[in-house]
């Protein structure tokens, strides 16, 4: 350091006028040599905000079954659970131990109940007692609060390694009010819409902004489309952790030990005319149908983050690169809108412009409200869901945010240098919505955002 000081001090000595003009105080005050935490080159810091970036380098998930009917129907949750927390570690040969906090994201368990499962699934997957678990519940998009969480708190120093999951079974906790409902909700229009069955809010906004049965309909057909192609073509198997487990048969109480690694809600051969023989189910003359809305279901997911450094002095691949996080809230009785709001502010405040994302992964809640945020946003219908989604795969509430995670950092390795930036979003239940943004991992070198020193000129940026 005392070499680079000497260096500033000659230069100093060129730059200043000369004594003449100014007296001894005025020149010492103007310019001085000082310690710099950048050390010889100004590419140095740069270089350390590039490696405290939050980077994913796992994400994984089980197949998503149909809950009471499906391939989890007799699966505990935290057996579900457990697997995907596994996975990451053994996948990555990270020290468990290592690892600052589980977080998990999870809707409709009892909350203390569901916070022992995930304490309980953590010590059936390896995690030594010494790392912490909690939940995290913004209904629809927990599983990607989770991760933002995990994201947030690396960022803020509190840890260098987290990871953030999302579980749902929707077999053992079905959507349902418990209690009594607050009468004084009677009194305001908005607290009251919070209470609104989802596919109602379906409805309104299918009639407000007039998307069609059709349009609806052909959303659906294409989201089992895709996801059909996707699993024959073998493109799922990337972050789909088999789960071993039992299905027992109602009648006989039979066990029948299984192991499941494929999602059971994809029905590749549905058409637009089998789905427009499908009634309405939450209002008479509507459009929403259990053709066109999400499935119901049974899943867990985990995703593992760490800050770059971390990952770069362990070897790990880089699968992906956390940007920006935002959540957003609008009219309860109209949630589904909600990523035509949430995703414009997380690409804002990434930087970016719509057009420079490659790829979108948007929970398709209902169709009602994929086909309205599609067209809201003008997105290029070929960068959205490219694999299918909710329709066909299934949304399990507290699961969705981690699936979407894994299912779209996956698919930008597959795309390499073509898919840069990508986004995950979502509608969530009582109106709200959210989105973030990703970066490919391996799109850029290490040193992407240092500034390019062509000559090494010894100096610190103060000399400059």
């Amino acid at each position: 350091m005392e070499k680079a000081i000497n260096r500033q001090q000659v230069l100093l000595q060129h730059l200043n006028p000369s004594a003449s003009s100014f007296s001894s105080h005025q020149n010492n005050s103007a310019l001085s040599a000082s310690a710099c935490l950048a050390g010889d080159s100004a590419a140095y810091q740069r270089t350390n905000v590039f490696g405290d970036d939050v980077v994913i380098v796992a994400a994984y998930r089980t197949a998503l079954c149909k809950s009471k009917r499906g391939g989890f129907k007799d699966t505990y949750p935290d057996d579900l659970l457990a697997p995907v927390l596994r996975a990451v570690i053994e996948k990555t040969h990270l020290n468990p131990s290592e690892v600052g906090d589980i977080v998990v994201g999870t809707v409709l368990a009892p909350g203390s109940q569901r916070a022992s499962e995930c304490r309980m699934a953590a010590f059936y997957a390896g995690f030594p007692e010494t790392v912490p678990v909690r939940t995290v519940n913004r209904q629809c998009s927990s599983g990607l609060q989770a991760v933002a969480d995990v994201a947030a708190a690396i960022k803020a120093g509190f840890y260098e390694i987290g990871i953030g999951a999302g579980l749902e079974s929707m077999t053992t906790n079905p959507m349902a009010w418990e209690g009594s409902v607050n009468p004084r909700v009677k009194q305001m229009e908005q607290a009251q819409n919070c209470l609104l069955p989802m596919g109602i809010t379906s409805e309104n906004v299918a009639h407000r902004f007039g998307v069609t049965r059709q349009e609806q309909d052909q959303a659906a057909v294409e989201s089992h489309r895709k996801a059909a192609a996707a699993t024959a073509s073998g493109k799922f198997k990337d972050e789909i952790v088999p789960v071993a487990t039992k299905i027992v048969d109602p009648k006989t109480g039979d066990e029948k030990p299984v192991t499941i690694s494929v999602d059971d809600g994809i029905r590749a051969n549905t058409s637009v005319s089998d789905l427009g023989k499908l009634k309405p189910v939450f209002k008479k003359n509507g459009t929403t149908t259990a053709g066109n809305s999400s499935q119901v279901s049974d899943g867990a997911g985990a995703v593992l983050l760490m800050k770059r450094s971390v990952a770069m002095r362990k070897g790990l691949p880089i699968l992906g690169v956390f940007r920006t996080f935002a959540a957003v809230g609008v009219d309860p009785a109209i949630m589904g809108v909600g990523p035509a709001v949430a995703i414009p502010a997380a690409v804002k405040s990434a930087g970016l412009e719509l057009d420079d994302v490659d790829l979108f992964e948007i929970n398709e809640a209902f169709a009602s409200q994929f086909v309205y945020c599609q067209k809201k946003l003008e997105l290029d219908p070929q960068k959205i869901n490219v694999n299918g989604g909710a329709m066909a795969i299934g949304h399990p509430l507290g699961v969705t945010g981690a699936r979407c995670v894994a299912t779209l950092l996956h698919e930008m390795k597959r795309r390499g240098k073509d898919c840069r930036f990508g986004v995950v979003s979502m509608c969530i239940g009582t109106g709200m919505g959210a989105a973030a943004v990703f970066e490919r991992g391996d799109c850029v070198d290490e040193l992407c955002n240092a500034r390019k020193v062509e000559t090494n000129s010894l100096l610190s940026k103060d000399a400059r």
